[in-house]
């Protein structure tokens, strides 16, 4: 089978339709999505006209799907414009329009026409062989083999990057992440139950863009996506510096928006992007919508439970803070604050006055 001439980006977008400043829309967005400048868009324009599209192929192991419902779901750019323009995705067991013996034969025929070329993505933890089989192979076998001869390896979720709910004790199946297995690649770890959808397709894109993969941190995550706590950027920030906690899901201090730290909030100890970014198109994230950070993008964190108990503990500290503390701490600093302005502004006032009679004598 001889190999096909790739078109590029931009080709491949001008042949469905899109114009030239629907082009340049689409790499704004991906720049805005990639932290980059509005000036720096234009880096990305260049990158989309000479980049040919990259083949992926997306297994899918022991999940539940929902990496791969957030990613149909981007709209910074649109998910039609990552699979359509920027990727050829060559193999998903969910967004295929073949399947069986012909998607099976697809995948075999891009793993050896452009070997050092294509991109592996990888979505759920890999069990036991005894425990998943695709295709009749075991599934740590058929991730061997595609992993192989792959440019580099993505994991979306936690579960591909720690092993996520399946490896939940006691992991009856000894579900792993995928760098428990794939030794010899480049991994770029995409955590979240599932990661916002912008955040994998900012990935993509930055390796499109620049052809390489984007700055990590010392777990492999991307640093423009997973650099802050999610407390250190929370609309709900206020209240905690001020001590005002909701007691309940329920209560008025829930309903008026107060700090969800007593009720097992995990945004203090949890990295991601998600009071940046937000879901849906930016419109919310879960602490904005009243429910607590269950640190999804961390690992084994769904054995740091229980969920909605106060656990978390802020980073620089050996215990737990006393929420309750904190308000007291904040109103004390604050009156100290106010008696010393009101005494400066009094010594200073008693000098003027004192001028002022000098000045007139």
């Amino acid at each position: 089978m001889l190999k096909t001439k790739q078109k590029t980006i931009y080709e491949e977008a001008l042949s469905r339709g899109f114009s030239r400043r629907d082009f340049l829309k689409m790499c704004t967005a991906l720049a805005a999505t990639m932290g980059l400048t509005f000036k720096e868009s234009e880096k990305v324009a260049k990158a989309m006209e000479s980049a040919k599209r990259v083949p992926v192929l997306w297994l899918q192991f022991q999940a539940c799907t929902g990496c791969t419902e957030s990613f149909i779901r981007a709209s910074h750019p649109k998910v039609e414009s990552v699979l359509l323009d920027m990727i050829s995705l060559e193999f998903s067991d969910v967004l295929s329009a073949a399947s069986g013996y012909q998607l099976e034969d697809n995948m075999a025929n891009i793993m050896k026409e452009y070997a050092g070329e294509y991109v592996l993505v990888v979505e759920g933890a890999i069990p036991d062989d005894e425990f998943t089989q695709v295709a009749g192979r075991g599934a740590k076998e058929v991730l061997k083999e595609a992993a192989e001869n792959a440019m580099l390896v993505i994991t979306f979720g936690s579960c591909a990057s720690w092993g996520g709910i399946p490896a939940a004790k006691p992991n009856p199946t000894n579900g792993r992440p995928v760098k428990d297995i794939i030794k010899n690649k480049q991994i770029v770890l995409v955590p979240g139950c599932p990661p916002i959808a912008e955040v994998m397709t900012g990935v993509i894109a930055h390796i499109l863009t620049f052809g390489k993969v984007p700055e990590l941190d010392q777990h492999g995550r991307p640093k423009a996506f997973y650099r802050h706590r999610i407390h250190d950027k929370c609309n709900r920030r206020a209240y905690f510096d001020a001590g005002l906690f909701a007691e309940s899901f329920d209560d008025v201090g829930a309903k008026q928006g107060y700090c969800l730290y007593k009720l097992g909030c995990k945004g203090p100890t949890t990295y991601a992007s998600c009071a940046e970014m937000r879901w849906n198109g930016g419109t919310s994230y879960p602490i904005q919508s009243g429910n607590p950070c269950i640190g999804c993008t961390e690992k084994n964190f769904w054995d740091n439970g229980p969920f909605f108990e106060r656990r978390a503990k802020i980073p620089g500290t050996q215990t737990t803070i006393n929420p309750d503390a904190v308000g007291f701490a904040i109103t004390g600093a604050a009156l100290a604050g106010v008696a010393a302005h009101a005494g400066i502004t009094a010594v200073k006032k008693k000098k003027d006055e004192k001028s002022s009679e000098e000045r007139s004598e």
